[in-house]
């Protein structure tokens, strides 16, 4: 069943931008057009790092996925980081019976070629599959950081043979530090996809809303009709008593994003986003544009810090 593609336009930045959009019929899950990939995936991702940072037994991480998959989630993010390679082994238990079913996601944070083409031959093998549909540069740091992934015969290079290779599909770029570098980084190279910090509270802007994910990095992966995925969006639980986390999951969907991946990792989180993700309308553009000032330049400031200092498990 499809939606009036209207429901799914974006405010603020989104205004200009439509996305592809439907309904699925089996289970009433809004999915949406990936950019490039020309794929469809649910509006709302799983992420499995939290399940990796509670050391959530492989059994229980399969269930958890199934689950998800049978709620209509059909975007899976995993990354060998999470859990030392224990969350992709328990997605792979998935994947040996549902992985036509899934856009499969997994992520690479080393900066040796050789290393990371050995580390994406042990994900395959975890994840139960031949080929991954993303495979990202987990991470993406400060600007020396990006000097790094950017070396003769760094990790760039490795990941764009990756591609070559049908190892992965398509290949992208995640990071919740620095604004400009990742525009930057968007700016000078392939990529098909870009996983960022877009939350209400405009992580990565500090004091000054202009300097955000959102203003810097989201318009260029735009232009360059990327798969935009929002990660972050709840900022770790630190909103929550100031603003209902339905109120802060409509505003990253609200943004020209096709899915927010969100760590989940129990059942009853799952039931929850899932019910939101299915009843999201876009918030109106007033109150797109008054959160992130109601949030205050503080609090911003202090999410920064906490960011600045938190790695993925």
């Amino acid at each position: 069943m499809s939606i009036s593609r209207r429901e799914f336009l974006g405010t603020g930045a989104a205004a200009t931008v439509t996305l592809a959009s439907e309904i699925d019929p089996k289970s009433g899950m809004p999915r949406r057009l990936l950019g490039k990939t020309a794929a469809m995936v649910s509006v709302l991702g799983i992420g499995t790092g939290p399940t990796a940072t509670r050391k959530i037994v492989r059994k229980d991480l399969a269930e958890l996925i199934n689950r998800a998959i049978d709620l209509g989630i059909s975007y899976i993010d995993t990354a060998v980081v999470y859990g030392h390679g224990a969350s992709e082994s328990g997605v792979g238990d998935v994947m040996q019976s549902r992985r036509k079913e899934v856009w499969l996601a997994t992520k690479i944070q080393d900066r040796n070629y050789d290393n990371i083409m050995r580390l994406a031959d042990a994900s395959l093998k975890r994840l139960q599959t031949d080929h991954v549909d993303l495979l990202h540069i987990h991470n993406l740091g400060k600007a020396d950081d990006l000097a790094v992934i950017e070396s003769p015969n760094g990790p760039l290079q490795a990941f764009y043979k990756l591609r070559d290779q049908k190892v992965a599909r398509f290949i992208g770029i995640t990071s919740h530090t620095d604004p400009a570098v990742l525009r930057d980084a968007l700016e000078r190279h392939d990529f098909d996809c870009v996983q960022m910090s877009l939350n209400a509270a405009h992580s990565g802007a500090a004091a000054n809303l202009d300097h955000s994910f959102e203003k810097l990095a989201l318009p260029i992966a735009q232009k360059k009709n990327m798969g935009i995925l929002a990660m972050k969006v709840f900022v770790g639980g630190r909103l929550a008593q100031l603003t209902p986390d339905e109120t802060l999951l409509r505003y990253s969907l609200s943004l020209p994003v096709t899915a927010a991946v969100v760590g989940m990792p129990n059942h009853q989180m799952v039931g929850k986003n899932t019910m939101m993700a299915k009843a999201f309308r876009p918030l109106p553009p007033a109150e797109m544009k008054a959160l992130p000032k109601r949030l205050g330049t503080a609090f911003r400031a202090s999410l920064d810090h906490w960011f600045r200092h938190h790695q993925d498990a």
